[in-house]
């Protein structure tokens, strides 16, 4: 699949192993996962380790199934509810390796949060940057917390550099959906031979 690069962005918010009993601001969340991050990946543990301890995290605070339904689309109305069980499946398959495998390769990444704008009840923007290094430059990342449940806030997207992420895969994947006539299939067959390679 293209994009991996997208998952390896989507990192920090997969990282955060808060269990809080009261409500906690959505910057405060991110700059905290932040923290953990580079606490995770500075360890002195094998790739192979990292990867599942990335892969638990992620499942606990990264909206996977509200992300894996955003990217399908309308092509979501035409599924039964086999199909949807199906996708949802392999679709965090598809999601925990992207990710993980390249972000393990990945030590101390800083970043910075700048600000939040709350848009409604359930969205807040969080603005922070990459900081930038002798191997790569500054990179404005802003990401779109969740926020319906206070007590348990959630990444749904992230913007780099003015690039949804979210809407980057909702593309690629009805690209392969065009591309086969619309065969809910062949999206799944795709997304299995990754997941299992």
């Amino acid at each position: 699949m293209r994009r991996i690069f997208i998952f390896t962005l989507f990192f920090i918010i997969s990282l955060s192993n808060l269990n809080l009993a009261y409500s906690i601001s959505p910057d405060v969340f991110i700059q905290s996962t932040v923290n953990r991050a580079s606490q995770v990946l500075s360890k002195n543990i094998s790739k192979d380790e990292k990867i599942n301890q990335l892969k638990i995290i992620a499942k606990e605070t990264v909206d996977i199934k509200g992300v894996g339904f955003y990217s399908l689309g309308s092509a979501r109305k035409n599924l039964n509810d086999e199909q949807k069980n199906t996708y949802s499946n392999l679709f965090e398959n598809y999601f925990l390796k992207s990710f993980s495998s390249r972000l393990a390769e990945y030590t101390n990444p800083e970043i910075e949060v700048k600000s939040k704008e709350i848009l409604n009840d359930k969205y807040t923007i969080v603005r922070s940057v990459l900081i930038a290094t002798t191997n790569r430059p500054e990179i404005n990342i802003d990401w779109r917390v969740y926020t319906k449940n206070p007590d348990n806030p959630l990444i749904r997207d992230l913007i780099i550099e003015g690039l949804s992420l979210a809407r980057t895969q909702k593309e690629e994947f009805a690209s392969i959906l065009n591309s086969n006539d619309g065969n809910i299939i062949a999206l799944f067959k795709t997304l299995k031979e990754f997941s299992t390679k």
